[in-house]
């Protein structure tokens, strides 16, 4: 059973970071590898998973000594998904949380909020100031296309596992999947994917633009999902944070808005400690060290 690669042997020990028992964070410097931690359960997101995992994605963000995240899971897979062992009978009988369900508007709104706070577990990946990577191994179904669709670079083992397996189950993907995947994918593939739910392989997600990389192994997987993140982190935070904020304001707007989006941006953070620095070492011939000042 694959655990954590060397060198992701450090436990986080800052006192903010909430407790979770299905999620568990490990750092090497200033990278933070989020572990999806219920091997048993080939990491199936329990209702807690929803509440525990944006609220520690929220706390490394604002963490200042964190510069990259990687989610990865332990054990056999990356995940499975929505765990339909504890939501099964509440999806059955009409809602999403334990009791009963009427066909009042009041039941329906309920359950439109349950929803959107399940989106925003997601969403709390893509809005995280610093970059993620999704480093896939096993299965991913489901739940983890929304999972990694939110993350910025998407790497795979060999023996990665992928679908869009909400349609197989009489589901429409409604936490993030059909909105983020067809930015990444070509639209065709994405209603080929999403109306079959078929599972499709590593190197079919690599041609197709889900995952930029396929790893021999998810031992290989994991140390190079951890040599780019701390590649990314050796990089000035202000610039790669400053890069992140700007593709994400790009969405939807024409070149012109974004140009002059990013002169904006640069008139207010170009100059800075870690410019400076950068000047400095190239001058002195030595690797700088950036403080994100």
């Amino acid at each position: 059973m694959a655990g954590p690669a060397a060198g992701y042997d450090r436990p986080m020990t800052a006192p903010e970071l909430p407790s979770s028992e299905v999620v568990t964070v490990e750092r090497r410097g200033h990278v933070a590898v989020v572990w999806l931690d219920r091997p048993d359960k080939l990491n199936a997101m329990a209702p807690d998973f929803w509440v525990e995992f944006p609220a520690i994605v929220s706390a490394l963000g604002a963490d200042p000594e964190v510069r990259v995240l990687v989610v990865a899971g332990k054990g056999r897979a990356f995940t499975v998904g929505l765990d339909l062992a504890a939501f099964g009978p509440a999806i059955a009988a009409g809602g999403l949380t334990e009791g009963p369900v009427g066909s009042g508007v009041a039941d329906r709104m309920a359950l439109y909020h349950q929803i959107k706070r399940m989106q925003h577990t997601f969403s709390s990946l893509a809005e995280c100031p610093k970059p993620v990577i999704a480093a896939v191994h096993g299965f991913c179904l489901g739940g983890g296309i929304d999972l990694i669709t939110a993350c910025d670079i998407r790497l795979a083992a060999a023996d990665a596992v992928f679908s869009v397996r909400e349609t197989k189950i009489a589901m429409v993907a409604d936490v993030g999947t059909l909105q983020r995947l067809p930015a990444i994918v070509d639209p065709g593939r994405v209603a080929e994917i999403v109306y079959t739910g078929r599972d499709f392989t590593a190197d079919e997600a690599k041609e197709m633009g889900l995952v930029s990389h396929v790893l021999a192994d998810v031992d290989t997987l994991h140390k190079e999902a951890l040599a780019m993140a701390e590649e990314i982190a050796a990089n000035s935070p202000l610039a790669v944070q400053g890069a992140k904020a700007v593709l994400r304001a790009g969405d939807g707007r024409t070149v012109a808005d974004q140009l002059d989006h990013v002169a904006l941006w640069n008139a207010a953070f170009l100059h800075s400690e870690d410019l400076r620095e950068a000047m400095l070492a190239f001058l002195e011939k030595r690797p700088p060290e950036y403080r994100g000042r």
